[in-house]
């Protein structure tokens, strides 16, 4: 029997890591190369959603976080110009005061971005959306 096909999974974080700052990374490679998007990639087979956001932090930011709260999913099929990509998104904070944040793994720069900045920046895929949802659980 032919296995389904069906949309890719990928998490992204939302990583407060100051009182009205998050964390923001640099693309280094398209889509959006260059452009500010939120922490996050692929889940990896055999690992849980929580797990891959954790791992995912980590890989890009240097910050080893603790998820606080679902997001929520964001599944239109049209969010990324990949194909249908469907996004767990995590509200985050570091794990501890003395976390070291830094551009790794596909980020190419990471800056700590002012919450009211947001509006005034260009985001890759949907990153704003989830942004604004995740400022309403804040």
């Amino acid at each position: 029997m032919p296995k389904p096909e069906t949309p890719l999974l990928t998490v992204d974080s939302i990583i407060v890591f100051k009182p009205n700052k998050i964390v923001l990374i640099r693309r280094k490679n398209p889509p959006f190369k260059g452009e500010y998007a939120l922490p996050g990639g692929f889940v990896d087979i055999g690992e849980t959603v929580e797990n891959a956001c954790i791992r995912e932090a980590k890989e890009e930011t240097n910050i080893n976080i603790k998820i606080t709260k679902l997001v929520g999913v964001f599944s239109k099929p049209n969010r990324d110009p990949r194909g249908h990509v469907v996004t767990i998104a995590y509200l985050c904070k570091p794990k501890t005061k003395n976390e070291k944040p830094q551009a790794k793994d596909d980020a190419q720069d990471l800056d700590i971005v002012d919450l009211d900045e947001i509006d005034s920046l260009k985001l890759a895929f949907d990153h704003k959306e989830i942004i604004k949802k995740a400022k309403e659980l804040l």
